[in-house]
């Protein structure tokens, strides 16, 4: 039995103001900062053989404080395949103003859809087509060798994951929402199946810098 523990990146400087990111290259603010040490302080005793992360800043930044935070410097692979879904003509703009112009029903759709289109842009259903075929390549034969993997990735990128992880159907997966400052632990078995779950969450005042 593995683990595979999946981690939100922690709160970056543009979440903070409303800002669409997508593969914009933004750092952690400060309070990301502080996402990414109770997520490492909610790991303590679990033993991390290797960590994959997106090639994104956020992600990055995260997974360096939860391991400088746990005093241990596992193998890491940085990989495209496991960033952000990119938002097009949206990067960079304030989501509120979008809802203003587009209206609901099509900042909806645009938010949070599995397959509506966005000019320049990915759908759910396209970063579920790069991350799934990379974990099976990749991370999964770390798990059935018995490798427990830390994964620190963005809230799509995940909730696309977690929907071949645990069989989830379109509509549950659009109403999965991903904790910051939380981690999601797997049990994978030998034969690479998930065989248990739990969302670990430190004491928020473990967290302060």
């Amino acid at each position: 039995m593995a683990y595979l523990i999946l981690v939100r990146h922690g709160t970056s400087e543009w979440n903070a103001l409303g800002l669409w990111q997508g593969w914009t290259d933004i750092p952690l603010a400060q309070k990301g900062k502080e996402d990414a040490l109770r997520a490492a302080e909610s790991l303590r005793g679990i033993r991390i053989d290797r960590a994959y992360t997106s090639v994104l800043k956020r992600a990055k930044e995260t997974w360096e404080i939860m391991k400088d935070a746990l005093g241990i410097a596992p193998p890491t692979v940085e990989h495209q395949a496991l960033n952000e879904r990119h938002y097009g003509i949206y990067q960079g703009k304030n989501k509120w103003q979008v809802k203003e112009d587009v209206g609901e029903e099509e900042f909806q759709r645009i938010r949070r859809s599995w397959d509506h289109p966005i000019p320049e842009g990915e759908t759910l259903e396209d970063v579920y087509k790069r991350i799934v075929p990379y974990y099976q390549e990749h991370i999964l034969p770390d798990l059935v060798a018995g490798k427990n993997v830390v994964l620190t990735a963005h809230g799509n990128s995940l909730r696309a994951l977690v929907k071949y992880l645990e069989d989830l159907s379109i509509a549950e997966v659009l109403k999965l929402e991903f904790g910051i400052g939380e981690a999601y632990v797997y049990e994978v078995d030998e034969k690479g199946k998930v065989a248990g779950k739990e969302i670990r969450a430190a004491n928020p005042h473990k967290g302060k810098v």
